[in-house]
């Protein structure tokens, strides 16, 4: 597989903002993965938004290095179901709220919630705005997969409703997301339908899939539609989608990912004869565990802002707060914004210039 070839780093100390508050376990989930990130890359800086007298008692818990930690107090935090309308409107004295105002500030690089996700999404759209070219922006995270490295998929729940132009601009950034994320020069895009024929699907899919053929121009390759049963072979760096079906093919997937671990479990304790088999299989069902975990893969990012913004499911542990937080220093590091915006510009400029030719834009 081809490797991306090295780029300008952005910042060598990432400065990433954590909303301390969100999440099943709050600042003690946050905070336990902060020390676990800093344990493995001890240059990150942390701004750690929230209850100040919670976080100094989790603070306490751990040895962080001088400077590495800055505590910005934050009087309210978001509730899990609360309306982004709701949240929007007191977004200035919340956590989620103080923490994305720190990447528009420059106060850090990146802002991290485990928070309410429609939550987080408005906040961030209104105080970053979208980048020029695009319209919507897209929820992305990674999957694991049979292959050699996991796959970026997209919408994963941002947009329940997309058209062509949506999926194409998604597809830009996936790739984009690929080739930091997986170090892939020309990662395969596919789009999510019913079956991989040209004929099938929505007009939406035909309609981006002529687009996505066009643009040869692009740092991808465009392989046509893949089917959900496909997604974790290994066959596709890429997978677009809108929002509603990549929500849905993410849970199921999830879900399926349980049913089988649990399957096994009780497979294994069922019978003397089962036990002894289980302890002859420990090897392999723990490394079963360790790819299905959703701990290790932990980390989705919304893409098309101007500003890095990571969520964090609601039930991570801090190990998989620590991945997140691994995320969000990847991406600033190899300034995903900047390649997504070249990429974007490279697209428009091409579609313009059909115009100008008095053809269709591509």
């Amino acid at each position: 597989m081809a490797r991306a070839s090295d780029k300008p780093q952005g910042f060598a100390s990432p400065r990433i903002a954590i909303d301390a508050m969100g999440g099943d376990s709050g600042p003690a989930a946050m905070l336990g993965g902060v020390a676990r990130a800093l344990k493995s890359d001890p240059s990150l800086r942390f701004l750690v938004v929230g209850d100040e007298s919670l976080i100094q008692v989790e603070l306490a818990k751990h040895n962080f290095p001088a400077g590495a930690v800055e505590v910005l107090h934050a009087p309210d935090s978001i509730g899990g179901s609360e309306k982004p309308s709701q949240a929007l409107r007191r977004a200035r004295t919340t956590s989620m709220g103080i923490a994305i105002a720190a990447v528009k500030d420059g106060r850090a690089q990146a802002a991290l919630s485990a928070g309410n996700t429609g939550a987080l999404m408005a906040i961030a759209k209104l105080a970053l705005r979208t980048m020029p070219g695009i319209d919507r922006p897209a929820l992305t995270a990674l999957l694991p997969t049979m292959g050699e490295h996991d796959c970026v998929m997209l919408d994963l729940g941002a947009n329940t409703e997309c058209d062509a132009q949506n999926l194409v601009q998604f597809a830009v950034m996936g790739a984009a997301y690929a080739r930091t994320a997986l170090g892939l020069s020309k990662p395969r895009v596919k789009l999510l339908n019913i079956g991989t024929e040209e004929l099938k699907g929505t007009d939406e899919l035909k309609e981006a899939a002529a687009m996505l053929r066009e643009a040869s121009y692009l740092p991808l390759q465009f392989d046509g539609f893949t089917e959900g049963d496909q997604l974790s072979r290994g066959k596709v760096d890429v997978v677009v989608t809108d929002g509603f079906s990549g929500n849905i093919a993410l849970k199921t997937a999830e879900g399926t990912a349980r049913f089988v671990t649990d399957l096994l479990r009780r497979a294994f304790t069922s019978s003397l004869r089962s036990k002894a088999g289980f302890a002859l299989s420990k090897p392999a069902l723990h490394m079963l565990k360790v790819h299905l975990d959703p701990n290790n893969h932990n980390g989705a990012v919304f893409l098309g802002l101007n500003g890095l913004v990571v969520k964090s499911h609601g039930s991570a542990t801090p190990k998989g707060v620590a991945n997140a937080i691994g995320v969000a220093a990847r991406m600033v590091r190899n300034d995903i914004t900047r390649q997504v915006g070249e990429d974007l510009d490279k697209f428009r400029a091409h579609a313009f210039s059909g115009e100008q030719a008095g053809t269709e834009p591509k």
